[in-house]
């Protein structure tokens, strides 16, 4: 569990729809059934709450913010955020998303054909640059490098599930690497303060991205605005769920393409033609690119695993679950089971391809989750990592190294063990 929490599932987890644990102190109920899952996260989530240790892991600087808080304040920090993630406004980030996709392009090409650099690093660099670009109009103030390596270090320290985790020992027993997360909080809230500084002070007029919201804009029913420490939870909640997510699908869906010569032909085919194109809807048009995004999804979803605790009794599927038991659900399962999925394992976009994806069960996929509680920034993330994903598949080859060990590692997102090294050469003109 501590090493990767990914090696605790066996292979009775990926065929049965309810197994039944026990750990210490609580049952746990570990659910693939869809009719269940659809039971914890909408018809009955009011009785599923987030559990003790989801709720640690989020206390680290996410604690007011819209992933974590519940109830009335969850309903309020929604309807507040709500429009800057309208179709019709993720589509107006069309060209920004293009601009810092391009912006990559030109850094590779100036690398020089043949060079070799860490793909999922430079994932994270991008998706940093499009949030700068379009939910933060006057970027984040701080070296993106150095942001980079503080997120990665940030969600290293709390993914990690421990012993004290499982005992349900108080969170304010200090678990190992907690003096190092409190110097990254520190950074970050600097950041925070200075991208907040920036805004104050700098327009007379400010751009509607999601910062003056953040700042300025009452809620809609009860015309309350955030405190400072909503805002700040909220802007650390975008910027490291909003790229670090993004980032590992690329990492993912790029991995995949380097080990499948047809489906790269057909993004870079793809590409090349709607890329020519006028900009308009270009998200949209990019359907096989889109396929690949979301296979990748599937196989590496960036959210492993959720889990939940039972206020009152309850019954999935033909299970009695008591007060206080642990669910959880594993979307890393869930993707990958034998009972929902044909050839599990393989990597074949072609199910999300518009004439297919109609086939797959309503609940057996979840990489944004569902309910409620989806994810706000479902549509932007999609789009982004499209429109980035065939910029860079039009450009250049990208080959895996021989040497290169890639392993899925569960640090709260799904990341690359070691990194993705690959070699960049400039993809000929057709």
């Amino acid at each position: 569990m501590r090493r990767n929490p990914l090696e605790c599932w066996s292979a009775d987890f990926f065929r049965q729809p309810i197994v039944k644990l026990r750990l210490p102190f609580t049952d746990t109920f570990v659910v693939h059934d869809p009719r269940a899952i659809k039971r914890v996260l909408m018809d009955n989530s009011e009785n599923y709450p987030k559990d003790t240790i989801q709720r640690r892991i989020l206390s680290s600087g996410l604690s007011d913010g819209l992933l974590s808080v519940e109830g009335k304040r969850w309903e309020m920090q929604r309807r507040t955020l709500a429009p800057t993630f309208a179709p019709r406004t993720v589509t107006s980030f069309t060209k920004p998303m293009l601009a810092a996709a391009n912006e990559l392009a030109a850094k590779w090409t100036r690398m020089g054909s043949g060079a070799t650099l860490d793909v999922a690093a430079e994932m994270t660099l991008v998706t940093l640059n499009v949030l700068a670009l379009t939910i933060f109009s006057d970027g984040i103030g701080s070296d993106i490098d150095e942001f980079r390596m503080a997120m990665n270090a940030y969600f290293g320290v709390i993914g990690r599930i421990g012993a004290l985790d499982l005992l349900g020992v108080p969170k304010f027993v200090p678990r190992p690497g907690h003096r190092r997360l409190r110097a990254t909080m520190t950074y970050f809230e600097a950041v925070i303060d200075r991208i907040i500084d920036t805004r104050s002070r700098g327009h007379a007029s400010p751009p509607n991205d999601l910062l003056t919201l953040l700042l300025r804009s009452p809620d809609p029913s009860t015309g309350r605005q955030l405190g400072l420490k909503e805002i700040r939870s909220n802007i650390l909640t975008f910027l490291s769920a909003g790229h670090e997510t993004t980032a590992n699908t690329l990492a993912w869906s790029i991995f995949l393409l380097s080990q499948s010569a047809e489906w790269r032909s057909r993004v870079v085919t793809e590409a090349a033609r709607e890329l020519a194109n006028p900009d308009d809807e270009l998200a949209a048009r990019l359907t096989v690119t889109r396929a690949v995004i979301e296979e990748a999804l599937r196989l590496y979803p960036p959210i492993a695993a959720l889990s939940r605790m039972a206020r009152e009794a309850d019954r999935l599927g033909d299970l009695m679950v008591g007060p206080g038991a642990l669910i959880v659900i594993a979307p890393y399962v869930l993707h990958r089971h034998r009972e929902l999925w044909d050839r599990p394992d393989a990597f074949d976009p072609s199910r999300f391809l518009p004439e297919a994806r109609g086939a797959i069960p309503r609940f057996a996929y979840l990489p944004f989750g569902v309910g409620p509680r989806t994810c706000i920034g479902a549509s932007f993330a999609l789009q982004e990592a499209t429109i980035v994903l065939a910029t860079l598949m039009r450009d250049f080859e990208m080959r895996l190294l021989p040497h290169a060990d890639v392993q899925p590692l569960q640090r709260i997102t799904l990341r690359p063990a070691h990194g993705l090294p690959m070699t960049i050469s400039r993809r000929s003109a057709p």
